[in-house]
């Protein structure tokens, strides 16, 4: 059992993923989450930190949100986030869409490539099998 103390609260809790706060800590960010999820619907053009002032969250907690793509805002908005590849301005996560087709296409092209390691089928050659 894994017991830690709690980011925000610091009571101890039964840690088993994810964020290290408590059950209450996380029930409380849910609600303030649906409240500034609710705010932004209504107010489209407002600036990370009047988000953040006008619902009492860190802009810190709303750019975690938004690079887990839980926020996204509109093309007009003000707001955006830089790709972490890249630079470029982005509405929601973390990479724009040209850095996640680089990405896709890299490893698309990995998993075609050959293995030159061992392949199931030299398990049966009788050169290669393991003597005791």
């Amino acid at each position: 059992m894994d017991v830690r103390p709690c980011r925000r609260c610091k009571r101890l809790f039964n840690y088993i993923s994810g964020q290290p706060i408590c059950p209450e800590c996380r029930d409380i960010l849910e609600k303030k989450f649906v409240v500034v999820k609710e705010y932004i619907r209504e107010n489209p053009r407002a600036t990370l930190q009047e988000i953040s002032d006008d619902n009492e969250v860190p802009v810190s907690q709303l750019k975690q949100w938004v690079r887990e793509e839980r926020l996204s805002f509109s093309e007009n908005s003000p707001v955006g986030l830089d790709c972490e590849k890249c630079g470029a301005m982005i509405r929601t996560g973390r990479y724009c869409a040209n850095c996640k087709d680089k990405v896709t296409q890299t490893l698309s092209g990995l998993i075609k490539q050959k293995d030159d390691g061992i392949r199931i089928s030299d398990w049966g050659d009788k050169k290669n099998r393991m003597r005791f």
